[in-house]
């Protein structure tokens, strides 16, 4: 139970079935121009050991194991009770949350200004009033508006129906709840765990939304000296110089825009006097100026005050609105652009004064998805991501299909620039080296414990940087259809399959290169309905991995990867077969996109298909090694991804001389030539761990140097904290991300090696730095102790007890769920303290009940913590059942219904050992909620003999206590399938 990030959300299915969204789920670097650079893609880990943020929702398919039941874990496998971030269920009601996190995208820029700039615009509208009139005329408001937008109705004959005082629309769903998708330029690149700390959601990672940016401004010098003069002026605007709006002019207003940017909270003020009520008026009045650059700037000004909505706005919504429809038709694109954007804005935040106008506007931003100006296409596109997000989308959207569809999936296509930027006609370039732009930092995220039954993922992937610039309509209109599809699901198929028949078997490689990404955009929305046409469709995807062309081998690898958990559920001879051998030879291809994206592909696969792998594991490690020698810095990092995402997959079964032979050598060879202080390390050493972990014996030759080496890196970094804490003047603050990776690898060697580390443990100081690592002020350092310190008590327990004492009130004190990896991690290593310290565990349970019972009863638990905590507080009644059993009332409910969906284990079984024994100790506890325990015990598959025991006397004494007539009216109150199960099993 292990976490890899405090942000969690609810999870699971088996083990090893892991999310192929979350890979596959990531958009392809195809989707847009740039480099396509994609830094490696963090990678799930052990089943049992990692968890990640939330990915995205597996598309909804066959059964992983064709029975349709889940899979269960075998004895031998990895999967073992760990804790990963609670995760997103797999096919939650409802539409799914927007492609990107809901961020303030469209506004304002919180930098340069600060508080004094807002204050001061004062002073920048002196500068600016005095500025040059653009082309030397005068400002003067337009004799006749310019032309209208024709189709939409004139508000001023429509009285607002919804009056400013009613709430606005709801504001978007928490970012931990969007749905995952991303469009790198490349397919998903799947580095292990390391990702850029940025503040995302876990739902989706950051895009640098156009919105984001400042609006374009070619004043550089003029609103550089507006930005220092409105940082230098008084906090004080005076209803004259507001008034003076008036004589504005063109360069002016650039400046004037930016001070809005930078200080729109400010400027809408109590502490200003709100100018807000004085500019707002202003501005609208500057639609209808003569000029496209004025009115280009004015509306961009009052768009910075859409998503605050700024009180002054809002009492000018309706005449703003139909100030817009009146400029929807301007000739000038930057004007058209911002009213789109104008239009994408108010959607958010005001679409009840959008509604009754909702046709036109959605004819209109048909038209401009296809405008000329890209930037107005794009402005356009939007719109539709930000409609699927509303309630509203599929009432008002259905009779748009048939025109929309064909807009977006044209859209889908590379234009000449883009190709010309991917270098689309180099199809051989692996012997030319990476430049150093081209591999992102990289950061890693530790590991949280979970359950056996969970699958752990991995948090948020970064876009690489060329991405970061580069959100464009082909990007856009990928993402588009992505969100529609998880909206309309099969209804989408009608407009787009007779689409897809003539794009997928084109002649021209760039209109089948955006097939082939259509159909994996739709394959997390319309999984069911395509399942009909994939036994055609995913042969002729295989054959698309030999295309000529560079760039539909690449995205040809990525739609299959959102297809490999349909390719697992079908007999292996059919397609896994097939698809493995040819992304292997991708995976060896001489162009580096490809390889990257057959690699990423082949991870996806080597999570969905598990031990189906074993039988080819000797080829698959042949190719693997090769490319060790084939691939440039970048690919390598990924290729470690790979070899780590296998050796989770296939575990144990990867403990053979042959092929510990085979994979060893090259990887001891990179351990040994990076130095310390490489971040390369970083996938080194994540890479062996899951391979530490899965060969279990077979890496005891490997170990003692692997083991010191991250005790030194631990160590190192600990004295290197010291000393800045010490002198911060003199010392830079150290990396902990090298102690991170380094103790997450320790665990992966104790739990890989057992009782074998118990000497090398002995011969370190490893428990002192423990000790350390567990009070450090970073989060995920704790994380990663608690972890390393519950596969210490399993393996090597002697070595732990000494400690004990110093240790529980530490775990204690990290019971706070606002960490939620953290929380979980100790409260997992409480859990396997409970076991091995038995009665001895009796001083320390007043440190940790209480705050146990707190968390699992504290509302929105993530469900793997849940569980963690049930199966603690069961240990805990295990071994001092008369200390917990007063406490039964308290968490007996929570504890059920959080133990009743996991599978039949070891954890669950000394869990409800537990549970009866405080029963026993307290019988009366259990009286108000016996049905949920009734229902618990229903859970269980097979118990083994002495706890069916222990069940069927609970359950007979309480039915004597009562009396048959009690108990044949309880009985009345239980589900059907759950009284058939208690009467078949427990004879009640």
């Amino acid at each position: 139970m292990r976490a890899t990030d405090p942000a969690s959300s609810p999870g699971g299915p088996a083990p090893c079935a892991r999310d192929a969204a979350a890979r596959g789920g990531r958009w392809p670097a195809g989707v847009t121009g740039g480099s396509g650079q994609t830094a490696p893609r963090p990678r799930s880990d052990p089943p049992p050991k990692k968890h990640r943020d939330p990915p995205p929702k597996k598309p909804p398919g066959p059964p992983k194991n064709r029975t349709g039941t889940p899979p269960q874990s075998s004895a031998g496998s990895r999967c073992r009770p760990r804790e990963e971030p609670p995760r997103t269920p797999q096919h939650p009601p409802g539409p799914p949350g927007p492609p990107f996190p809901p961020q303030p995208r469209h506004g304002v820029a919180a930098g340069r200004a600060g508080p004094a700039a807002g204050a001061a615009a004062a002073q920048g509208l002196a500068v600016t009033q005095h500025s040059h009139a653009e082309g030397g005329a005068g400002q003067a408001e337009a004799a006749e508006p310019v032309p209208g937008f024709q189709q939409l109705p004139d508000l001023r004959a429509h009285p607002p129906q919804v009056r400013r005082r009613a709430d606005a629309v709801a504001e978007r769903a928490d970012p931990e709840e969007q749905r995952q998708s991303a469009f790198p330029e490349l397919p998903p690149a799947r580095g292990r765990l390391h990702q850029t700390r940025v503040p995302q959601s876990p739902g989706r990672q950051l895009l640098p939304h156009p919105r984001h940016h400042r609006y374009p401004d070619h004043h550089h010098r003029l609103q550089g000296r507006a930005a220092d003069v409105a940082g230098a002026a008084a906090p004080t605007l005076q209803p004259a110089q507001l008034r003076g709006l008036q004589h504005l002019r063109g360069g002016a207003f650039g400046a004037l825009q930016k001070i809005c940017e930078d200080s729109s909270e400010l400027l809408d003020s109590d502490a200003l006097n709100r100018p807000l009520n004085v500019m707002i008026p202003k501005f609208l009045q500057f639609f209808k100026h003569c000029s496209p650059k004025i009115r280009s700037h004015a509306i961009a000004c009052v768009n910075q005050f859409i998503m605050d909505r700024a009180q002054a706005l809002m009492e000018n919504i309706d005449t703003f609105i139909e100030h817009l429809f009146a400029l929807a038709a301007d000739e000038e694109p930057e004007v058209r652009r911002n009213v789109c954007r104008a239009l994408v804005m108010l959607l958010e935040v005001r679409i009840d004064r959008l509604l009754p106008h909702m046709h036109s506007i959605i004819q209109y931003m048909l038209q401009r998805t296809q405008d000329g100006d890209e930037n107005v296409a794009l402005e356009a596109c939007e719109f539709w991501l930000t409609l699927a997000e509303q309630p509203v989308c599929k009432e008002v959207l259905t009779a748009h299909l048939v025109q929309l569809i064909p807009i977006l999936v044209h859209g889908m296509r590379y234009s000449e620039i883009d190709i010309i930027l991917l270098k689309g006609d180099v199809e051989e370039d692996e012997a030319v080296p990476d430049s150093e732009q081209d591999i992102k930092p990289r950061f890693h995220k530790s590991r949280t414990v979970t359950l056996a039954h969970e699958e752990p993922h991995d948090g948020d992937e970064d876009d690489d940087d060329d991405a970061l610039s580069d959100w464009n309509l082909r990007k856009c209109s990928a993402a588009a259809l992505d969100v529609l599809a998880n909206v309309f699901r099969e209804e989408l198929l009608p407009h787009l399959l007779p689409l897809l028949k003539e794009l997928l078997f084109h002649l021209e490689w760039v209109v089948k290169e955006s097939g082939i990404l259509v159909l994996g955009a739709i394959a997390e929305g319309c999984m069911q309905g395509m399942v009909p046409y994939l036994p055609e469709l995913v042969p002729h995807l295989i054959r698309c991995l030999a295309d000529r062309k560079a760039l539909v081998r690449s995205i040809a690898c990525w739609t299959l990867s959102r297809y490999a958990h349909w390719v697992v559920a079908q007999p292996p001879e059919l397609y896994l077969k097939p698809l493995m051998t040819e992304l292997l030879q991708r995976v060896l291809d001489g162009n580096k996109r490809v390889q990257e994206a057959a690699c990423s592909a082949f991870a996806t696969l080597e999570e969905e298909a598990c031990t189906e792998l074993v039988p080819y594991l000797s080829f698959i490690l042949d190719t693997l090694v090769f490319a060790f020698g084939k691939y440039q810095h970048k690919n390598l990092l990924i290729l470690y991804d790979a070899i780590g995402t296998l050796a989770d997959s296939v575990g144990h079964h990867l403990n053979q001389p042959e092929y510990i032979q085979k994979l060893m050598p090259p990887l001891i060879q990179k351990w040994n030539e990076l130095k310390d202080e490489d971040k390369d390390l970083f996938p080194l050493l994540e890479c062996l761990s899951s391979v530490a972990t899965a060969l279990q014996s077979g890496f005891l030759p490997y170990c003692e140097p692997v083991y010191q080496r991250c005790v030194t890196l631990v160590q190192k970094t600990l004295a290197q904290a010291m000393m800045y804490n010490q002198h911060p003047e003199q010392y830079e603050a150290p990396d902990k991300d090298f102690m991170i990776v380094a103790l997450d690898l320790l665990s992966g060697l104790a739990e890989g090696l057992g009782g074998h580390v118990e000497q090398l443990v002995a011969r370190s100081n490893v428990m002192t730095l423990l000790f350390q690592c567990m009070q450090d002020t970073m989060p995920e350092v704790r994380q990663s102790s608690f972890a390393l310190l519950g596969d210490l008590t399993k393996a090597c327990f002697v070595h732990v007890k000494p400690c004990i004492a110093e240790f529980m009130p530490i775990l204690g004190t990290n019971l706070n769920p606002e960490f939620i990896s953290v929380c979980n991690n100790a409260t997992w290593a409480i859990g396997e303290i409970c076991m091995q310290m038995g009665a001895e565990m009796q001083p320390y349970v007043p440190l940790v009940l209480n705050n146990l019972v707190e968390i699992i009863n504290r509302p929105n638990t993530p469900k793997t913590l849940l569980e963690n905590t049930a199966i603690t507080i069961g240990r805990l009644g295990l071994v001092c059942p008369q200390e917990v059993a007063p406490t039964l009332p308290q968490f007996i409910r929570p504890w059920c219904t959080s133990l009743r969906n996991i599978r039949d284990n070891e954890e669950k079984d000394s869990a409800f050992r537990g549970v009866c024994l405080m029963i026993g100790a307290n019988p009366g506890g259990v009286a108000q909620d016996f049905i949920f325990f009734c229902d618990a015990v229903a859970s269980w598959l097979s118990p083994k003999e002495d706890l069916r025991e222990m069940f069927y006397k609970i359950l007979h004494g309480f039915r004597a206590q009562v009396g048959e007539e009690n108990w044949r009216r309880f009985s009345e109150q239980l589900p059907p399938l759950l009284k058939e199960r208690l009467a078949a099993f427990y004879g009640v």
